[in-house]
């Protein structure tokens, strides 16, 4: 990438591409079933079969979330046989991630269920899901 701004300007560039990098991370925490899916991978991996039956949740929604989170980086996949098997790209960044969000979440008393933009009444609504 190249920046032709110079001074404030590529500062400004810089920060505004940082911020939405931020922006697109924290959309792929942004579903529950993606949370859950982390959570388990942090004990080790597990292939997509492994995965649906531990989380009770459809082969396609986990293959679809996984999908999501491989986009963003966050895990990887293996063949083994004629199955993948997923593990956590940085799971001590991602468990320590989520730590601070448990932290932040304690001390606001999960105000941002709140949220009307993104709290649970507006889950309802027409927010944008990977």
């Amino acid at each position: 990438m190249t920046m032709i701004e110079t001074g404030r300007d590529a500062v400004a560039v810089d920060e505004s591409h940082a911020l939405e990098a931020a922006a697109c991370l924290f959309h792929g925490f942004s579903d529950p079933s993606r949370l859950t899916i982390l959570r388990h991978l942090a004990l080790g991996e597990h292939r997509v079969v492994d995965l649906t039956e531990h989380l009770g949740l459809a082969q396609s929604t986990v293959s679809k979330h996984l999908a999501c989170l491989r986009d963003c980086g966050l895990v990887s996949s293996r063949p083994q046989g004629r199955a993948s098997v997923f593990s956590l790209n940085h799971p001590e960044a991602l468990m320590d991630l989520l730590a601070a969000a448990e932290r932040l979440l304690a001390l606001t008393g999960d105000a941002v269920t709140l949220c009307p933009t993104f709290g649970i009444a507006a889950a309802g609504t027409d927010q944008v899901t990977a």
